[in-house]
């Protein structure tokens, strides 16, 4: 009997943590995506006084992505765990692969812009000009528009398949999952929005399973009462 009620507050506490791990990555990303966009141009080869119109938000921005990768992190491991046996091996692999690979290019992306924001705040008429902040701005764009968005897409892929292979979520929602992999996959890196899909998708997902576990709760009586207690 206790081994029984222990297995259903592992499997309230399993996708709640999912759900909350989902949205704080998705608030902080989407939150943080926004404020580069308002507060740096798209255009590398600006003028040099507007190469960057507010640092602090940018600053803020920054700072908000190391806490976003971490809630990713640990939405990886409990949708993990929330799988359980039926993981499959292949698909795993790639879902992981792909996941930290994406945590990893938002970092590097990350730094690579704390230290060009550095540069332009000790010497902003000649650094904005010069070859070594054409080069950061470049390298940026290209990790986080371009590899970061790929890496995104195969997580979604992946993501999708164990879902529809597992039946651990609604079916529409792996199906919406590919569709928007594929944007992401065929994506050439020139509209910006488009990076806003993932972390979009990440909430959807969270959302739904709120939504399962509270209709979960509504309909077992024994798992609303472990839930209270």
């Amino acid at each position: 009997m206790e081994q029984d009620i222990e297995l259903i507050r592992r499997g309230l506490r399993t996708p709640r943590a999912a759900a909350v791990a989902g949205v704080l990555f998705a608030g902080l990303l989407i939150a943080s995506q926004l404020l580069i966009w308002f507060s740096i141009p798209s255009n590398p080869l600006t003028q040099p006084s507007e190469a960057v119109r507010d640092s602090k938000a940018v600053a803020i921005a920054l700072n908000l992505l190391p806490f976003a990768g971490i809630a990713f992190l640990w939405f990886i491991a409990v949708v993990r765990d929330r799988i359980g046996k039926f993981e499959d091996r292949f698909f795993s692999t790639v879902f992981l692969g792909s996941g930290l690979l994406y945590v990893a290019m938002m970092f590097i992306s990350a730094a690579i812009a704390g230290a060009v924001i550095g540069l332009l705040a000790h010497a902003p008429a000649s650094q904005a000009t010069s070859e070594a902040y054409l080069l950061g701005r470049a390298e940026i764009y290209r990790i986080s528009t371009v590899f970061g968005t790929k890496m995104a897409g195969v997580f979604m892929m992946s993501t999708s398949t164990i879902f529809v292979r597992t039946q651990v979520a609604p079916r529409w929602l792996a199906i919406t999952g590919y569709a928007l992999a594929v944007i992401l996959l065929l994506s050439i890196g020139r509209f910006y929005w488009v990076a806003a899909i993932f972390p979009l998708w990440v909430l959807l997902i969270s959302a739904c399973i709120l939504l399962q576990n509270r209709e979960s709760l509504a309909v077992d009586p024994t798992a609303r009462a472990v839930a209270q207690g």
